[in-house]
């Protein structure tokens, strides 16, 4: 049996093409065309990702993802009718871990929903813990502590702060990340990693403000600390 998606979409035809899609390539796809239905849904049923659209006719997307990021930590892709960068701003900072504009290739969207749901899954028991001053990056638990207590993260959040620790004292362009993060070539647009950054930073700094764990490197990108907290 393939793994659960729940999917909020008010198009019926789309939401149609998409559970076929997704079901051909192993997927169970469960629609809801309406906000409501689709949170209660969530309540009672377990799903491994949710595929919500911002256009809805009771709620719209963007408090559908507030309300869901508030208990759990399951994948949201997000779709964007309108095509606004500023729509996808909002979406991520609200705790979305991926968008795609409409229209778009079903395949895509495959591609992005298997890039979600490969960066939820647990990491090998091998990976080391990496330890930054009194920060914890723990690859096998997908978790980021700060003074032994657990920060709040997105996957993708967790995946590119990861991405960041591992390669410390490099500085890494947005398209580097984004490729380390993703393992696809997939389209981006710039503010999206900055975004996250911010994210981040606001669970793992400080001082948000003046972080001194990620540090932005104008006109190239950024680069990861590796020395922290006086070390």
């Amino acid at each position: 049996m393939g793994e659960r998606i729940l999917m909020i979409e008010d198009d019926e035809r789309l939401a149609g093409m998409v559970a076929e899609y997704l079901g051909a390539a192993g997927f169970r796809v469960t629609h809801r065309p309406e906000a409501l239905p689709g949170l209660d849904l969530l309540r009672r049923e377990p799903f491994a990702a949710l595929i919500l659209d911002v256009m809805l006719p009771d709620l719209d997307g963007f408090e559908v993802c507030r309300r869901v990021r508030a208990g759990s930590d399951m994948p949201i892709l997000m779709l964007t009718a309108r095509g606004d960068a500023m729509d996808r701003v909002v979406g991520l900072e609200l705790g979305a871990d991926d968008y795609l504009p409409k229209p778009f290739e079903p395949r895509e969207l495959l591609a992005r929903l298997r890039a979600v749901l490969r960066r939820r899954a647990p990491g090998g028991r091998g990976d080391p813990l990496l330890r930054f001053g009194r920060l914890e990056i723990d690859p096998g638990a997908r978790e980021a502590r700060l003074d032994g207590e657990p920060r709040p993260l997105t996957g993708y959040q967790f995946e590119l702060l990861l991405a960041l620790a591992r390669n410390a004292g490099r500085v890494l362009s947005r398209e580097a990340l984004m490729e380390l993060v993703k393992g696809e070539a997939l389209e981006a647009f710039d503010r999206s990693i900055d975004v996250h950054v911010s994210r981040i930073r606001a669970a793992i700094e400080d001082d948000p403000k003046h972080p001194r764990r990620i540090i932005t490197v104008r006109g190239a990108g950024y680069v990861f600390a590796r020395a922290q907290d006086g070390e």
